[in-house]
């Protein structure tokens, strides 16, 4: 051994050891790029239902809960779809005014009563967006629901595409409603126990619905287990716990988001990430959920929620990622 490496050998000790501390279980280039991303708390890269990175630089880990903001709206799809499976809701176009009952203001917006579940579902309500400069009077309204069908009519319910996380906010207010239930104990029930995965508590609005389309709090680890329920049809160990129909109907384009350049179904963004359809849920600050079936990955992202953001730029590094998983493990 020469006196160059064994002045190395130290460094090269401590860079494993650091490795292991940071969480990064596999080299290449995806784990290599994920470390330089700034914000960016953890990674967790499934192929064909396996872990092939893991990396861990911030925050909670991969086992612990975090907040994944607006990846909310993705899970809440999964919830409607089982809802509409159980026969609460007969389907998409469904009224909402007919799932609120009482909840829908007298005072809504004229036209609001033709707003479907599935509008929700697809921010298709027409109404003027709640999020943007409009989060902070939308949250801080002492009825959400109220707020969101009051606000005037910018477009036509199912037409454009218009960002609001009040749209989805409708869509889980209508699921309360008509199922009698708290948001939180169907999430526990419905996905939480066949997946085994541990759903907290989150943010409710002042009259006690849990937040449909941000603040919830999932594990890295139980986000890649809804993504993979969904590479694989809505099978997961044998059973059927949603059904094909319903993440085929999910991953149809709705509308188009001016803001991604994507396609938009309920709850998720539609795209092609190396010419591979790829379908993702992506939220504040940084997190994802990628689903690319013909690569056979699913990819679980958390960063810092908190502000500020680094927006479109940061989510394009994150693209960039799945892109390099895709190279990396999923090419012939």
């Amino acid at each position: 051994m020469t006196r160059s490496m064994t002045s190395r050998l130290p460094m090269l000790a401590l860079t494993v050891v650091m490795l292991i501390l940071a969480g990064s279980v596999q080299a290449g280039a995806v784990a290599e790029r994920g470390q330089q991303i700034d914000r960016l708390h953890s990674l967790l890269v499934l192929h064909r239902g396996e872990p092939v990175t893991e990396l861990v630089r911030e925050g909670p880990g991969l086992e612990q809960p975090a907040n994944i903001k607006s990846v909310s709206k993705t899970v809440l799809s999964v919830l409607a779809g089982m809802a509409i499976e159980r026969g609460l809701i007969a389907g998409p176009d469904t009224p909402l005014i007919e799932l609120l009952g009482e909840r829908f203001p007298d005072n809504a917006t004229p036209g609001a009563e033709l707003i479907t579940f599935g509008h929700a579902l697809a921010m298709q309500i027409g109404l003027e967006s709640t999020s943007g400069r409009n989060y902070g009077r939308f949250v801080q309204s002492n009825d959400w629901v109220g707020h969101v069908l009051t606000r005037p009519m910018v477009d036509q319910p199912g037409g454009r595409m218009i960002y609001s996380t009040g749209a989805t906010h409708l869509a889980a207010a209508a699921l309360v409603e008509i199922s009698g239930r708290d948001l939180a104990s169907l999430a526990r029930e419905w996905l939480g126990t066949p997946l085994n995965v541990r759903i907290p508590d989150w943010l409710t609005d002042p009259q006690g619905v849990h937040f449909g389309g941000n603040d919830m709090l999932l594990s890295p680890r139980a986000l890649a287990r809804i993504g993979e329920l969904y590479r694989l049809g809505g099978k997961l160990n044998g059973s059927q716990i949603i059904s094909a129909e319903w993440i085929e109907r999910s991953w149809a384009a709705n509308g188009h988001s001016p803001w991604t350049g994507d396609d938009y179904g309920f709850g998720w963004f539609i795209s092609e990430i190396r010419g591979l359809d790829a379908y993702y849920g992506r939220g504040f600050g940084g997190q994802a959920l990628f689903v690319v079936p013909a690569a056979e990955l699913t990819v679980a992202i958390t960063s810092n929620p908190n502000p500020p953001s680094a927006g479109g730029w940061q989510f394009r590094q994150l693209r960039e990622l799945v892109a390099l998983a895709i190279d990396q493990y999923a090419q012939p």
